[in-house]
């Protein structure tokens, strides 16, 4: 049923699938490019086409009384920034706690134009041993869907250039507010 649900809105929308289900149980899902509140709905749907459940990570006290129960319903997941093992640590736990998991993360971290990408993802995925997915929204070309999975490596230069290639000629809702694929970290490697 989920997936005639998904399939049905896709529809009606006018969007189409692009790529396959990942073939992954756990693993880190770039949501991107994200510069408009339409993202949300769409990939959503193409989730449910695919029958993924999408996770997020957000801060610890939104998953307090009397909201808790609907936040953790909507597939969060409580981070304590405070924890001793950092974001990052606590995210490896949870993949390692699970059989599956896909956790989904916006790199840009804003829907506006950012010149880096935060570099979370990629560290959440190295430290966990999980791939990174690729997800996409193309509206020129009006098709949704997910690229490969990469393993993050020693050479995050290299890893980069891989989702730059993946993300080369896909088209955000708002184009100008799509900055480049490119972390910090890259400068100093």
């Amino acid at each position: 049923m989920k997936r005639f649900i998904g399939r049905l809105i896709l529809k009606l929308i006018g969007w189409e699938i692009l790529g396959e289900r990942p073939p992954h149980d756990k693993f880190v899902l770039i949501a991107a490019p994200h510069t408009s509140n339409w993202d949300l709905p769409i990939m959503l749907s193409i989730a449910l086409v695919f029958d993924i459940k999408l996770h997020w990570i957000g801060k610890h006290t939104l998953f307090r009384f009397p909201y808790g129960w609907f936040m953790r319903f909507l597939g969060g997941i409580p981070i304590d920034r405070r924890a001793p093992q950092g974001m990052v640590g606590q995210v490896a736990d949870a993949f390692r706690n699970s059989e599956k998991l896909v956790i989904v993360v916006p790199p840009e971290g804003t829907r506006g134009r950012a010149e880096y990408w935060k570099s979370g993802f990629y560290w959440m995925a190295k430290e966990a041993g999980v791939p990174i997915v690729t997800g996409v929204l193309d509206y020129k070309e009006k098709r949704g869907g997910f690229g490969p999975g990469i393993y993050p490596s020693d050479d995050i230069k290299a890893d980069m250039d891989k989702f730059r290639a993946f993300y080369k000629g896909r088209t955000a809702k708002f184009p100008e507010c799509f900055g480049p694929v490119r972390l910090k970290e890259e400068e100093t490697a």
